[in-house]
């Protein structure tokens, strides 16, 4: 996968399948930008589950939030990485041992590791990185 240049499809096809969502790194601070995507892929339907060890089992836009992905009690679609990119490669480590395992690996803005894209390719995930889908969004499903 050329992780420079996505086809639109790609993109389409991964926010039209997409019902569950892992937001790793989620804040409860209204300025931080994982807040302002979580509450938009709420907005859009989507179930958003955010994953934050130190607010663990408090709410963000009401919804619980766990430590990590592997508490988490209900499979989930895609795991949407708002971590620095040089944990990445854990975040899919974590998700590689989840059962089942999310079909998606979304890296947000800035944050690309084309070694960790490979190895959760190479189990057959799809893989995003450096872009956001509260950006994609408007402009592949409402286009």
């Amino acid at each position: 996968m050329n992780h420079d240049n996505y086809d639109n499809a790609y993109i389409a096809d991964i926010l039209h399948d997409t019902k569950t969502i892992a937001l790793t790194g989620a804040s409860p601070n209204p300025a931080r930008p994982s807040y302002g995507v979580m509450r938009f892929l709420l907005s859009k339907g989507y179930r958003v589950i955010p994953v934050n060890p130190g607010q663990a089992d408090k709410d963000i836009l009401g919804q619980k939030v766990y430590a990590r992905l592997a508490d988490i009690p209900e499979p989930v679609d895609m795991v949407d990485v708002f971590r620095a990119a040089e944990y990445l490669d854990d975040v899919v480590d974590e998700a590689l041992a989840l059962q089942p395992r999310p079909k998606v690996i979304w890296g947000q803005l800035s944050v690309r590791d084309d070694d960790a894209a490979a190895k959760a390719e190479a189990a057959g995930l799809k893989v995003v990185m450096d872009r956001c889908p509260a950006i994609e969004y408007p402009k592949l499903i409402n286009a």
